[in-house]
């Protein structure tokens, strides 16, 4: 069964050692709280918890976590452009030809020893890509899709763009055209005649960027005018983010904030992996989102300023304690018409509960989904279980709380 979205983390904007018994439950009660020590939590551990910061020599795998935001969400290219398609990140050149660049690319990462990537991409219209029974884009959706490659050194970003732009030009030398951008003149263009998309490959300091343009239509100028919109909102993102030396990408931290620590989980006998147990910057929540639009203003409101997940768990932290409840009303709010209201357990203030009703989709989506807020952090916790949900959601309270 595949779920990709089993969680729409900001619904507003879109996509868990040994048993514990309440006596064994550490934590001091504060005044207007309850005792944490007699919320029935089950098997899962509350006590206050540090992961293991090394890397273990997946730094470039964290520095790709970084690199969301060198990219800037597609809704800031194009308002029109505010369905979030895919994001994450490209931790090797493998990954990187399967679905975004041509396969002739790879011996020329290899080459260069492209270090990590991060890709995202953005639609005007709802559209799931890479599907064996989808031909390509509908003849009326506009798609744009970056990715952001790190290489060594500024001088193997150079000379691996120029390699990237010639080796996927001679895929169909006799069908393709070089084209230049007035704006953009060391951008890297060419396009097939009569076909409705375009690609660059533009070298920034030790960065490749790859912009692909996706448009109705087989129009050369109308397809180079999205090339030059797309570089001029990305390239200021680009230039304004700081990159990590590459002989110090090891030394980047998994959970500097400590807020993978904050998230509920059975085991805590965890590894670094993009997708399943990350610290990530609030703007890959944006990237990800069925409505950047929505999803950026609800960070912007909130003050979401960390964010972390965990399987099918996430915990977020705002600037201001006084945001999470609102924070928690846009989440649920926004979780659709697919989700109903459902008690939540009485002896966590301040939990909030949805139980999926007919609209949704058992396949892509839990059954049930809380929040809980505990001063600066709110928790979402889903699965298919209500016991066990019920269970988590008083082990997250209990976590928060012992984790200050």
């Amino acid at each position: 069964m595949v779920r990709r979205s089993r969680i729409a983390m900001l619904a507003a904007g879109t996509a868990v050692a040994g048993l514990l018994t309440a006596c064994g439950i550490t934590g001091t009660p504060v005044a207007s709280e309850p005792d944490v020590r007699a919320l029935e939590v089950g098997p899962y551990p509350v006590d206050r918890h540090r992961y293991d910061q090394d890397s273990h020599g997946r730094g470039a795998v964290l520095e790709g976590l970084r690199m969301a935001d060198a990219v800037v969400p597609t809704v800031g290219i194009d308002p029109a452009l505010s369905v979030g398609v895919d994001a994450g990140v490209v931790a090797d050149s493998d990954t990187a030809v399967q679905g975004y660049l041509a396969g002739v690319s790879k011996p020329v990462l290899d080459r260069h020893k492209m270090v990590v990537a991060y890709r995202a991409i953005g639609a005007d219209r709802p559209y799931e890509p890479f599907q064996v029974d989808q031909a390509g884009a509908g003849p009326d959706v506009t798609i744009v899709m970056q990715m952001l490659m790190r290489f060594p050194s500024a001088t193997d970003a150079t000379q691996a763009a120029r390699e990237l732009e010639e080796v996927d030009f001679q895929v169909a030398p006799d069908q393709n055209r070089r084209l230049r951008h007035p704006d953009y003149p060391d951008a890297l263009i060419h396009w097939r005649p009569g076909v409705s998309n375009i690609g660059a490959f533009v070298a920034y300091r030790e960065f490749v960027l790859f912009t692909f343009v996706q448009r109705p239509r087989a129009d050369e100028q109308d397809l180079l005018g999205w090339v030059g919109t797309t570089l001029r909102a990305e390239m200021p993102t680009l230039k304004g983010f700081s990159a990590t030396p590459v002989d110090r990408l090891n030394g980047l931290q998994v959970d500097p904030d400590g807020l993978l620590a904050r998230v509920t989980v059975r085991d805590r006998n965890r590894e670094l992996d993009p997708d399943l147990f990350s610290a990530q910057p609030p703007v890959s929540l944006v990237h990800t989102a069925s409505n950047q639009a929505a999803a950026r203003r609800t960070i912007e409101e909130s003050g979401i300023d960390g964010y972390a997940t965990i399987d099918n768990s996430a915990v977020f932290r705002v600037r201001d304690a006084d945001k999470s409840p609102a924070l928690i009303a846009d989440l649920s709010s926004g979780a659709g018409d697919e989700f109903d209201p459902v008690d939540a357990p009485r002896d966590v203030p301040g939990a909030t509960c949805q139980r999926l009703n007919r609209r949704g989709d058992v396949e892509t989506q839990y059954k049930y989904r809380c929040y809980v807020p505990y001063k600066r952090y709110v928790a979402i916790v889903a699965g298919d279980s209500e016991a066990d949900v019920r269970q988590r959601v008083a082990a997250q309270y209990a976590l928060l709380a012992n984790s200050l």
